[in-house]
């Protein structure tokens, strides 16, 4: 039998991400820096990157074929940036997209590196959406890809509007907003069926993950391109 190639998951949350790269074929270790008992998979609490420079210190980075890394993204969210800065409303929020680029280069591995749309300075090497997987969410995400490469798919033209009220008007339509409360927006049942996630609950967890369809994609696509590579 064949053993899966390992990933590690940074800045993990509850696992969206995680569980698309199991179904890829990879066997996958979380780290994050709160709590997360729903984490499906192997995990490890702490500081991500004090943990992956520690990875890579130690020699043990070399236990991976891929790293996937989603560092907080208020400081470049579409929100943040827009409404949140408009309004006066939020905070400082501290940009990690740069340090975690860094250790990544160092580890050596390919990887990839995920933020939502917004200011962040990453490259869009593939930017997924749910209507490409037939999901009930919209959630726009953009991939960096270090040291590999694959074909961007195509988008698809969206289906209607997301559900809920948006400057004022109510709006019906085939996705849900997973994001936030009131106005509309999903319910956790609503949430988790949208974007194929049923191991949490947490309404936090769920506004902050990732549909896991989407690095199902990404990390089909690693190994084929790695297959490609070996043959």
């Amino acid at each position: 039998m064949t053993s899966r190639p390992r990933i590690l998951d940074l800045f993990s949350c509850a696992g969206g991400a995680a569980m698309g790269y199991h179904r890829a074929g990879f066997a996958v270790d979380g780290c994050d820096i709160a709590d997360r008992p729903r984490y499906p998979f192997a995990y490890h609490r702490g500081d991500a990157l004090e943990y992956l420079a520690r990875l890579i210190e130690t020699g043990a980075i070399g236990e991976y074929a891929l790293v996937h890394a989603s560092p907080p993204c208020q400081a470049g969210c579409g929100l943040t940036v827009g409404t949140n800065q408009s309004q006066g409303w939020g905070g400082a929020h501290t940009d990690l997209v740069a340090p975690t680029r860094e250790l990544l280069d160092a580890s050596g591995l390919p990887y990839v590196i995920e933020q939502p749309n917004g200011r962040a300075a990453i490259r869009k090497d593939l930017t997924l959406c749910g209507e490409m997987f037939g999901l009930r969410v919209l959630r726009h995400r953009n991939f960096e890809l270090g040291r590999w490469a694959t074909a961007k798919p195509a988008h698809p033209r969206h289906r209607g509007y997301v559900r809920g009220h948006r400057h004022g008007v109510r709006r019906e339509g085939p996705y849900v907003a997973a994001y936030g409360k009131g106005g509309g927006k999903a319910t956790v049942p609503e949430m988790q069926h949208a974007m194929g996630i049923t191991w949490t609950d947490v309404h936090t967890e769920l506004t902050e993950a990732i549909p896991p369809a989407y690095t199902q994609w990404i990390g089909t696509a690693f190994l084929t391109a790695r297959q490609g590579v070996l043959a």
